[in-house]
């Protein structure tokens, strides 16, 4: 019989399952909806699907596991990605957790439609769970059938790769497969459902754990077990702490609190917007995770945010995101604190954290804007200027600074009378509403222009090193929303070709591409209030 390679390469799969080794499992093996006390985790296994159907995987998020291309096309690749085939080695699972939604306590939540397969060792001895979303119902579904659609799975998909590829911290996306199934969803919640394709994607990440695992452990004041997660987590996700250090709790914590902000500082380069940022969509890494009716900025707006669910009161819009995450650092704080024992050292950490953010802040803004160093209140001028301007006329936040490191300030001085009409033809590629630049607008920014152009000189840099470091920071390419939603439709109609032509564009997001100009460019108008391109919901 002769050997099937793509299979005998998933055999080599190394699962250690450390997650569901060291710590308590839900006693009862029946997958029902119920709650789940004194454990971590219930094993659950996937439900099987009739017509698996590979649509695209991610050849970077492949070698990570050892995987090359030719087994991600294979058949046993999408059984296997699908639900429908357990390896050896797989001990499949669900996490329970608890969270905060939209600033309430929403006790038990849990991976309502994600299945933890197995826990894969590469060769260097990372880890790497890897996660179904979408393969069924667990017993933290509550009300919902643990499915998922291609219209979100798609989303997920790209972006989960968008991020990394743009130096985001975030989780992984593997693959993305069909699984031959209707999936009923009313997107809008507007008594409007309608059946849509059922998919899956496989997720990837050294852990998934959220701050809401501690969360649901300290609200049921499960002490003893609060501990053991705590201490897991720490010798299994932080190796580089030493777990019998006297203050390794504050140590464990400020860590937490450090890579939290990092991840907000690098949405906020980029202009995105997460849209749900509760505290069980908060990674205790540090990554971004749970790509839901997330979005990206287009016309900066901080108040803008994709969630239709969070449109009246915009907790989670754009300008936000960075006390959120303090908000959300606080409920963590609160949850470890019968194990800390002290809150002053918890209390610390986060007041350090907001001047950490903000010293991190405005050192990514003068690195957009091409400044060696940021230089305080000269620069804090500079910058909020600069946004307030972008409020008056709707200004495309991603082209705006990709073309900033092209203009000639020096151009701009001298010409004279003609520099408001220099100044227009600056912007207009990055205005939606041209009309909206009028003689006062155009004068504030030509004077900001000036400003900017004195504070570039300060610097002394050479220009093409400014070009270079600004072209590093400032992507050309981000998935916008019309993007993905065009490719979703075409997706819907059986051509999966737009995947993966974004799936290829978003590997090199800073370079310029050959042919790829069209997707530089702004939101068209006709995607400026479409479902799917301006404003989503956390449906699947």
């Amino acid at each position: 019989m002769t050997p099937n390679p793509s299979r005998d390469s998933l055999d080599t799969l190394t699962f250690d399952n450390r997650f569901v080794r060291q710590l308590p499992a839900d006693p009862e093996p029946r997958n029902f909806r119920r709650q789940v006390s004194g454990a971590c985790y219930s094993r659950v296994m996937p439900t099987k699907v009739t017509a698996p159907e590979l649509v695209a995987f991610s050849k970077e998020a492949a070698r990570l596991i050892g995987l090359d291309e030719a087994t991600c096309r294979s058949d046993i690749f999408t059984q296997v990605f699908t639900g429908n085939l357990i390896l050896p080695g797989m001990d499949p699972f669900a996490m329970c957790y608890g969270g905060h939604q939209f600033g309430n306590w929403a006790g038990q939540l849990g991976d309502g439609r994600a299945i933890n397969l197995g826990e894969v060792v590469d060769k260097d001895s990372g880890r790497w769970i890897l996660q179904l979303k979408g393969a069924g119902p667990t017993p933290y579904s509550r009300t919902a059938d643990g499915l998922a659609v291609l219209r979100s799975s798609i989303r997920e998909f790209l972006c989960s790769e968008a991020m990394f590829h743009l130096g985001v911290p975030t989780t992984r996306a593997l693959s993305l497969t069909l699984t031959g199934e209707p999936v009923e969803r009313d997107m809008f919640y507007d008594g409007h459902p309608k059946e849509e394709p059922g998919a899956v994607v496989c997720r990837m990440a050294p852990s998934f754990t959220r701050f809401g695992n501690f969360q649901i452990l300290s609200a049921r004041e499960e002490t003893d077990l609060l501990k053991h997660l705590m201490t897991y987590t720490v010798k299994t996700d932080f190796p580089h702490l030493n777990p019998d250090a006297k203050d390794i709790w504050e140590i464990w914590f400020r860590e937490i609190c450090h890579r939290t902000m990092e991840m907000v500082t690098h949405w906020m380069r980029v202009g995105f917007v997460h849209g749900v940022m509760n505290t069980d969509n908060m990674s205790i890494l540090g990554q971004t995770i749970d790509y839901g009716p997330y979005g990206w900025l287009e016309d900066y707006d901080p108040r803008w945010t994709p969630n239709t669910t969070d449109a009246s009161g915009r907790r989670y819009a754009f300008g936000n995101q960075p006390q959120i995450a303090l908000w959300n650092l606080g409920q963590l704080a609160n949850a470890i604190l019968p194990v800390v024992g002290h809150a002053d050292p918890l209390q610390s950490a986060l007041d350090d954290t907001i001047n950490t953010y903000s010293v991190a802040y405005k050192r990514m803004m003068a690195e957009k804007l091409g400044f060696e160093t940021f230089e305080g209140v000269n620069d804090d001028t500079i910058i909020n200027g600069l946004l307030a301007l972008f409020q008056m006329a709707e200004t495309d936040y991603t082209i705006f600074f990709r073309r900033l490191a092209r203009l000639d300030t020096d151009a701009l001085e001298n010409s004279g009378d003609g520099v408001e009409n220099r100044v227009r033809e600056f912007l207009t590629p990055a205005l939606y509403r041209p009309e909206q630049a009028d003689d006062l607008y155009l004068e504030k920014m030509a004077r900001w222009f000036k400003i900017y152009g004195l504070r570039l000189q300060e610097d002394a840099l050479d220009a093409d090193e400014r070009i270079k470091r600004m072209n590093r920071v400032n992507p050309k390419y981000v998935l916008r929303n019309y993007l993905a939603q065009t490719a979703i439709e075409k997706a819907e109609a059986g051509d999966y070709s737009m995947v993966w032509e974004l799936l290829d564009l978003i590997r090199h997001p800073y370079d310029t591409q050959k042919g790829k100009e069209a997707f530089a460019e702004k939101r068209p108008e006709w995607a400026r209030h479409k479902p799917g391109c301006s404003m989503l919901s956390c449906s699947s």
